[in-house]
């Protein structure tokens, strides 16, 4: 059991940081602006914040190399049955989660409802269940081999869909490229994402595919820190391996944009060799040298042993902040910041200190679930 638990560790504290930053990144605090590095690039480009959900992908693909193994040892239907439920309940709870209270206050404070025929079905959990779902038929069904040339298909395959299908004079724009064609034809203006000031879904049907390889590649990295150990020459493969992707996908940038909106397939390259840089010094740091100065992978672990939990946990209870009202035109949400959090440290720093006292909030409550070691796996 202790071996398990040292295995699991440095995936844990990276699936852990992964959390413990989308939450910082997906909850500042209002009456002012974020620092840059907290806020998505506004179309082209990458900033950390960008790093955030390919990096939970990866941490995915990097648990499902401990776990598919075993499913080579049930019948095929009951592989299907598992992986197939697992992905459709993850679906589900996000679909839930962006209709969730299932009604809406007006500026008058007035409750009104909430259809359903507005309701978004894309998002961050419904792309994380598809991921999961395609990734695994992939890795169970197809070679190493196949599997790799298959992501390799699926990234030139995005771009070469993106170019031919897509404005020819603007094929990578937000609304000339092919992935929105498809989103409104199959899904609808009322069933995509608005926050972009027009209807644009960034976890759109077309960028799913490239989205898989991440899964990938995080299996591939799990899968060979199995086999080869935590030592320096698994580290210096893992580091090689993450600096050649980044220098790919700056050689692809060029012609094809890093874009985290698009999931383009530079995104992908750039994003999935900076996580292999960033596990490598994790093994380094966590499993090798074990510099652990005031168990600081504690506080990580938190949130790696329930992140699915605790991600939607952070989702829900902002949510819940917005439905309070303090007077009919002012939410509790913008109430505390306004009262507090602003006055304390007027600007972008009370903004990242509500969001730093909000992460700590969803992680005080993964750790009374960790010390009780309950454990909530969908």
């Amino acid at each position: 059991m202790s071996t398990q638990r040292e295995r699991f560790l440095s995936l844990d504290v990276f699936r852990g940081m992964t959390i413990c930053f989308m939450i910082i990144v997906n909850t500042p605090g209002s009456g002012a602006i974020p620092f840059s590095p907290l806020e998505h690039a506004a179309w082209h480009g990458f900033t950390p914040t960008d790093l955030v959900f390919p990096s939970f992908l990866f941490a995915v693909g990097n648990a499902m190399s401990f776990s598919l193994d075993k499913y080579r040892q049930i019948s095929n239907s009951a592989f299907l049955a598992k992986v197939f439920k697992r992905a459709a309940l993850i679906f589900l709870i996000g679909y839930l989660m962006y209709w969730f209270p299932f009604f809406r206050l007006d500026n008058a404070g007035h409750i009104t409802s909430a259809p359903i025929a507005n309701t978004r079905i894309l998002g961050v959990l419904q792309r994380i269940a598809l991921c999961y779902l395609f990734a695994s038929l992939m890795i169970h069904y197809l070679s190493t081999k196949a599997a790799i040339i298959t992501s390799i298909l699926l990234l030139i395959g995005y771009w070469v869909l993106l170019l031919i299908f897509g404005n020819h004079a603007q094929p990578f724009s937000m609304l000339g490229n092919a992935g929105i064609y498809i989103d409104k034809f199959l899904l609808g203006n009322n069933h995509i994402y608005h926050g972009e000031g027009v209807p644009f879904e960034p976890e759109g049907l077309l960028g799913t595919l490239p989205s898989i390889v991440n899964v990938f590649i995080g299996y591939m990295a799990g899968r060979f820190i199995q086999q080869k150990g935590k030592g320096f020459e698994t580290i210096s493969r893992l580091m090689l391996t993450g600096a050649l992707l980044i220098f790919l996908a700056l050689w692809w940038n060029m012609i094809f944009p890093i874009n985290k909106k698009l999931w383009t397939s530079s995104f992908v390259l750039v994003t999935t060799g900076i996580d292999l840089l960033l596990i490598s010094a994790l093994i380094y740091i966590v499993e090798i040298q074990k510099i652990n100065t005031l168990n600081w992978t504690n506080f990580f672990v938190v949130f790696g042993k329930n992140p699915l939990f605790i991600y939607i946990l952070s989702e829900i209870l902002v949510t819940i902040l917005y439905m309070i009202r303090i007077t009919p035109q002012q939410s509790f949400f913008n109430w505390i910041n306004d009262i507090l959090f602003q006055v304390v440290a007027p600007g972008a720093i009370g903004s990242f200190l509500f969001a730093i006292c909000y992460m700590l909030l969803c992680w005080s409550v993964g750790w009374w679930l960790n010390k009780r070691k309950i454990y909530i796996r969908v």
